[in-house]
């Protein structure tokens, strides 16, 4: 079973969470969530257990322990859900699909816009 631990302190280390959940059974991975861009941690990550009755009592009994002078949240992980403009090609801007700079236009001939293309393209003005 996934669990998500959060409020983590920022001093918090795989291994003190492993010592932690491992009082309650076999512990298979931990994995701290950092920042990507800064390498910071981003106060909470996840702990797999595989064995669902071991997990489902380190839950009971570890949310709301204190550690490292935050309460912590733990229960069960849930499944990611995709955010929006994930990897999806988002409207406007270079490139996008609105207008702007390298986007198609509302000019009703199907092709791509761009700089200087639509219904308000003035033609030549240089």
């Amino acid at each position: 079973m996934n669990i998500y631990v959060g409020r983590l302190n920022p001093s918090a280390t795989e291994e003190t969470l492993r010592e932690m959940f491992e009082v309650y059974g076999q512990v298979t991975s931990i994995k701290l969530i950092k920042d990507k861009f800064t390498g910071n941690p981003r106060g909470f990550g996840f702990v797999e257990m595989p064995n669902a009755d071991e997990a489902q009592n380190a839950i009971a009994e570890l949310n709301g322990k204190e550690m490292g002078g935050s309460r912590i949240i733990v229960n069960e992980a849930r499944p990611q859900e995709a955010r929006e403009g994930g990897r999806s090609p988002r409207p406007g801007g270079f490139g996008g699909s609105r207008g702007g700079f390298g986007g198609s236009s509302s000019n009703g001939g199907g092709s791509r816009g761009g700089f200087g293309s639509g219904p308000r393209s003035g033609g030549n003005r240089w």
